[in-house]
Order: structure tokens, then C-alpha cells, then sequence
């Protein structure tokens, strides 16, 4: 009987909502839309429970509650629901009250408001339990967003045997634009005249500021090289005999490279650093140092055709040793004159 009037109670929704059918969404602008309701229900339990005192009588009552779901697709959703019950008990005068939450798959029926629902609850309303359930219901959209609904279910015992029906009626709010129609495709352009791209580099004529690049260069957007800023540098290191300032012959082959150096960068200078080993006076040594440094700024210049005013010779003596101790080996390496230059090279940025 409880069944009959749950079911006669959405049935009879059903033609006032099928009547404003033609204002709801359709399917398709309800899908992939999380939507939220919160409704009442009136709830009534099965007979056997009113007269269990295990169940501590339980007799019909309300309940209020919220769903959050989501629209899967066009006919299937799924959602999560929540009720707190407060029931009357056949054997006392205090109502039962406890909680139901469970989960739902909801079918809904093509063209029309009515939709069906199968789950599983949880209750702890006068003592713990699980049911399955299945229903139905019926929505009655008043905006693409908004609709009133009603709803009646069946709850099945599961790990205890009783039978409950419930009939909720609620209010849904569905999130989310729906998606707008997508405009006809515009007509295609005709197609532009052709450019030409002699260069070969990406950039068309009528853009390229840069005409002939080399094909191996990576270009802007105006057709362009890309030049990077690089670091080049030379060094120089000669040793010399003992007491000895006068430059070695297998050393002017490295001399002529640092001249090409610097004639290839014209905006640097070179410091030629002469230095000695520590035997004798320091004064001594510091002066012999300098005479290394000039031997070698000689040869750069006179050999080589360098300015006199971009090398400078300095004798730093034996305060900058660079090998440590007074062995032979130790006095060879510190009789020596040392030259670094670096400069800065613009190179074009490969493909």
C-alpha cells in the first residue's frame, strides 16, 4: 500500500510537469552540469518496524536533506545524498532522530522530466542498517537553472529485512552555463596573393628588413640575424733562461698569434707581465722581470707592427711565483712572462 501511494503521488506530478516540459533545457545543456537540491521527505517505515522494539518502534516521520550530483550524460547522472530523520516511535514519546546518506545513478528518460534512481543508503536512525533503493521522480524546470521536484523511492533492507518508502519533494539548482550554440562557420577568405621568400628565411619579402641572410643564420621577426655576444680570449706564456731576458725563437710563433689577436680586435690592450725566479736580490730580480716584459712588448711591436700604446710591460719580480719552493724545476717555471686578452665577439645564432 505504502508503494501504490508513493508511486500514485509522482504520477500524478507528472502531467502538471510534462505541461512545462517545453520550458526545461534540453539533455544536452544539462550534461557535464553539477547541480545541488535540497528537498523534505516524508518517510514511512516499514510495518515491522513500528512493532520492533529493536527498531524502537519506528512510525512515520519527515526528514530534511541535500543531494550534490552530477549529469554524466544526456540520460545517466549520479549523486550524493544526505538526510537527517526525525521519526515518531510507536512506544515512546521522544522521536527518533538519525542520520541516511548514500550514493544514487540516476536514469533519465529522453523528452520527458521523469527520471528513475537506484542506490544504496546507510541509516543511523534508531539503530544501524543499509538498504538498497529504487524510484522515481519527476522535475519541473521555472528557469534553465531552477526546477521543483518530486520524488518517491522504496528502501530494501539489506543486511536487515525490512521495506520503508520515502516521497520527497525539493528544489534543484543546476551550476554551470549551459553551452551556447555554435555559430555557423564563416565563409572561407579568398586566398591571398602568394609572397615569395628569397632568403630562404622564413620571413616573407614583403616583411624581410634583412634581405640575403645567410641560410644557416636563425632570424627575428623581421628577417634579421640573431647575434649572441661571446667571449674570445688569448693567452700567452714564454719561459726563459737563467739572468736571461732575451725571448726565445720557438716562442714567436705564439707571440704572432697574440698580434693577430689584437689586430682583429682593435679595441683591446695587452699587458705583458714579466716575472722571475728567487735567486738574488729581489731589486735585481724585479728589474730583470722588467726587462723580460719589454723583450716580448718589443717583438709585438717591432716584429709585428702592434701600437706602442696598446701594450704595456710591467715587471712584478718574484712576488708572483708560480711554482712554489727553490728547486730547478721551481726556478724554471717562475722565469717566465705571462699575457692574457679577452674580448667580446658578436656571432650570428645558428638554425
Amino acid at each position: 500500500m505504502k508503494l501504490k501511494t508513493s508511486a500514485i503521488a509522482v504520477l500524478a506530478a507528472l502531467p502538471l510537469m510534462t505541461a512545462v516540459a517545453s520550458a526545461a533545457p534540453t539533455a544536452a545543456e544539462l550534461q557535464d552540469r553539477v547541480y545541488g537540491s535540497v528537498f523534505w521527505e516524508h518517510y514511512a517505515p516499514d510495518n515491522d518496524k513500528t512493532k520492533s522494539l529493536d527498531w524502537k518502534g519506528q512510525n512515520n516521520g519527515n526528514g530534511t536533506g541535500l543531494n550534490i550530483g552530477y549529469r554524466i550524460s544526456e540520460s545517466w547522472g549520479i549523486r550524493a545524498e544526505y538526510v537527517r530523520q526525525d521519526l515518531e516511535s510507536e512506544f515512546s514519546d521522544a522521536d527518533i532522530k538519525g542520520n541516511r546518506v548514500g550514493m544514487d545513478l540516476v536514469y533519465h528518460v529522453d523528452s520527458l522530466p521523469l527520471y528513475f534512481v537506484g542506490g544504496v543508503k546507510n541509516y543511523t536512525t534508531g539503530r544501524s542498517a543499509s538498504a538498497a533503493n529504487i524510484g522515481m521522480g519527476v522535475n519541473m524546470f521555472v528557469t534553465d537553472e531552477v526546477a521543483f521536484f518530486v520524488e518517491a523511492n522504496r528502501y530494501q533492507g539489506i543486511s536487515k529485512a525490512f521495506g520503508d518508502h520515502g516521497v520527497k519533494l525539493g528544489l534543484t539548482y543546476n551550476f554551470g552555463a549551459a553551452p551556447a550554440a555554435e555559430p555557423a562557420p564563416a565563409p572561407e577568405p579568398a586566398p591571398a596573393p602568394a609572397v615569395g621568400d628569397a632568403d630562404q628565411d622564413g620571413v616573407t619579402d614583403d616583411k624581410d628588413q634583412c634581405a640575403n641572410t645567410p641560410i644557416t643564420d636563425k632570424v627575428d621577426t623581421v628577417g634579421c640575424s640573431i647575434f649572441t655576444e661571446n667571449s674570445v680570449s688569448i693567452a700567452l706564456n714564454a719561459q726563459f733562461d737563467n739572468d736571461s731576458s732575451v725571448v726565445k725563437e720557438q716562442y714567436h710563433a705564439d707571440i704572432e698569434k697574440l698580434a693577430t689577436f689584437l689586430k682583429r680586435f682593435p679595441n683591446t690592450d695587452v699587458e705583458i707581465g714579466g716575472h722571475a725566479s728567487n735567486v738574488g736580490t729581489p731589486a735585481y730580480n724585479l728589474a730583470l722581470s722588467q726587462r723580460r716584459a719589454d723583450a716580448v712588448a718589443d717583438v709585438l711591436v717591432n716584429n709585428y707592427g702592434i701600437e706602442r700604446n696598446r701594450v704595456k710591460a710591467v715587471g712584478y719580480g718574484i712576488t708572483k711565483p708560480k711554482a712554489a719552493g727553490s728547486s730547478k724545476a721551481a726556478h724554471a717555471i717562475n722565469r717566465r712572462i705571462e699575457a692574457t686578452v679577452t674580448a667580446s665577439v658578436k656571432e650570428a645564432v645558428q638554425r
